[in-house]
């Protein structure tokens, strides 16, 4: 695959990492205004650092866009005369719709919207994906290319928003359950250190067992409770204190609020 990165940041170098580092890419150019801390990449001989993007686009096939969304409008502009039908464009864009980007460049060009999380610098990424009626077909395609930083899955554009907050958001939600575990460890008379380690491959081992096994978590939740045991004493205290509730009422408050932002920028 001949791959383009234009706007080689944080998610853009994380991409990159990614597809190189997994031998995704026969060629990768990587693009930004100042080249001066990526210029590194070209070690790995097949990646041209450039700050020209319409070189990128000329001489790739898969245009993986990650710049600022102020900025999109005017890189799209600069480049749509050499598109082809060949040329795959991918998204990486919080917000900017795949209509707009056809207003740019036309109904006839392969777009495809991709939202990531911050999880893909260590190759864990849960990236939803979406696609115009042309980028159908090449849909599997960013989906490989996604599912080399971690796992990827098909839904319809009106669902991003609701993605972005269970996906994106969801990692700062996470994160806050996973302290608050911590905490309760060190209230245990484990040291902070231990007591984020424990918390952090619990978690881990949590998840990893429901993806291995395709089970439902109540199963799981089964497994380890018996009749007037500690687990289900803990469970029923944090469900008395609003643990579920307080938990989706949080998710659905994000969405409110993205909907909100949304409405505003219309």
């Amino acid at each position: 695959m001949k791959i383009a990165i234009i706007g080689a940041g944080n998610l853009g170098i994380s991409i990159a990492k990614g597809i190189l580092n997994s031998n995704g890419a026969t060629t990768m150019y990587l693009t930004k205004r100042n080249t001066e801390n990526i210029k590194k990449f070209e070690n790995y001989g097949n990646v041209t650092v450039t700050n020209d993007n319409r070189l990128a686009v000329q001489n790739s096939d898969i245009l993986i866009l990650a710049v600022q969304p102020s900025q999109l409008e005017s890189i799209l502009n600069d480049f749509k005369d050499l598109l082809t039908e060949k040329h795959v464009i991918i998204s990486t864009i919080t917000g900017y719709s795949i209509e707009k980007m056809e207003d740019i460049l036309g109904a006839e060009q392969n777009i495809i919207r991709s939202m990531p999380n911050t999880a893909i610098s260590v190759g864990q990424s849960m990236t939803c994906i979406c696609s115009n009626e042309k980028g159908k077909k090449k849909v599997e395609l960013a989906k490989a290319i996604f599912n080399r930083m971690g796992h990827s899955m098909e839904i319809p554009e009106s669902q991003m928003q609701a993605a972005t907050v269970i996906c994106a958001s969801g990692i700062a939600f996470w994160m806050r359950l996973i302290r608050a575990t911590t905490q309760g460890a060190i209230q245990l008379g484990f040291d902070a250190k231990e007591a984020q380690e424990l918390a952090m491959h619990t978690c881990n081992g949590a998840a990893t067992l429901l993806i291995e096994s395709g089970s439902h978590p109540e199963s799981e939740i089964d497994k380890v409770t018996t009749p007037k045991g500690c687990t289900i004493q803990g469970l029923n205290e944090m469900e008395h204190q609003g643990l579920s509730s307080s938990l989706i009422q949080g998710i659905v408050a994000s969405y409110n609020k993205i909907s909100r932002i949304k409405e505003n920028q219309i």
